[in-house]
């Protein structure tokens, strides 16, 4: 079965946990996605049913290695939209918040065309520059 967009967004900080810390626990999960321990361990029911965990009562979770190839293919989604936003020029008080509206709606192929058009702008400062300039004439014409 494919993962929804809420198991999604556990694999992803599930594989982002075991990056930073070693482990994923249940309470930091709760803490991080900012939802109950209860239904966390919801989550990890559903998602061991889904092959995503190996999930032991009373002992914790971890991922299978389906999990882990789709939490690191999330992350990676995360981030590259994050950079996206960023050479666009997308306020950095913004991007976190755009990011999680719209990561669950874009296809594989759009992603993978989304990082052709980061690494277009990163290969060339003056792409970039080019950019800021048409936004900055755009900004100028709409205070006008």
């Amino acid at each position: 079965m494919p993962p929804t967009p809420s198991m999604e967004d556990y694999i992803e900080r599930i594989y982002a946990l075991i990056e930073e810390k070693g482990y994923a626990r249940v309470s930091d999960l709760a803490e991080n996605l900012e939802v109950h321990p209860s239904s966390v361990t919801k989550m990890i029911q559903k998602l061991d049913k889904g092959k995503y965990v190996v999930y032991e009562k009373y002992r914790g979770f971890v991922l299978t290695p389906n999990g882990k190839k789709l939490g690191k293919r999330l992350v990676y989604r995360h981030e590259l939209l994050e950079e996206f936003l960023k050479v666009i020029g997308v306020d950095q008080e913004n991007i976190y918040h755009d990011v999680e509206g719209i990561e669950h709606h874009l296809s594989w192929n759009a992603i993978d065309r989304i990082g052709d058009l980061v690494q277009f702008f990163e290969e060339d400062e003056n792409r970039i520059k080019s950019l800021r300039e048409v936004q900055a004439k755009n900004e100028e014409q709409e205070q006008s």
